[in-house]
């Protein structure tokens, strides 16, 4: 397994309650469906020819107590009323050979919308400067997405988003990428 480069990728997010902060960090991944496994983060590229999967689908290519390496994004607090939010973002190039970009973005007071945007937008300038294209990327307003000359083919975001409900509760948000052997 060492060095070895993933060929199919799922996304999935996870929000967890408890009266500790590692509680509520496993029961975010047990909603994640990935808490069966031995998690190691990872940088933040997109393996080149990467297939993006369901959750459900993944799941099943994996074993309990597995090593699997992810990218995530995880964010916790016991503020009460604190909103908080996790959200791994994408950015994958039209030239599939090649490697594209996840980006992690945690932050408070942000809904998912400005979270994931945000991330999505970091995934998408970091591919840009690797193609040397940095000053390339525009948004286009009509279509909703990055437009780079004509280099990036996607671009999307998983997020999680939790406002702590109770006081002396713990919540946490996770959202990772899953690279599967």
């Amino acid at each position: 397994m060492i060095g070895f480069v993933p060929t199919k990728v799922f996304f999935t997010k996870g929000v967890g309650r408890h009266r500790s902060k590692l509680g509520s960090f496993e029961r975010a991944l047990r909603d994640a469906g990935i808490a069966q496994f031995n998690l190691v983060e990872v940088s933040s590229i997109f393996p080149p020819n990467a297939d993006m999967i369901s959750r459900e689908e993944g799941v099943k290519l994996l074993k309990p107590g597995q090593i699997v390496f992810v990218v995530m994004a995880k964010n916790s607090s016991n503020e009460l009323n604190r909103m908080i939010a996790a959200s791994v973002g994408l950015a994958v190039p039209k030239d599939r050979s090649r490697y594209g970009y996840l980006s992690e973005h945690h932050s408070f007071g942000e809904t998912a919308k400005t979270a994931g945007d945000y991330a999505e937008d970091l995934a998408a300038e970091m591919l840009a400067s690797t193609l040397g294209l940095q000053s390339h990327l525009e948004w286009d307003e009509v279509k909703g997405v990055w437009k780079l000359n004509d280099k990036i083919l996607l671009t999307s975001n998983t997020t999680a988003t939790a406002v702590v409900e109770r006081p002396g509760e713990w919540t946490t948000v996770v959202a990772a990428a899953v690279l599967v052997p």
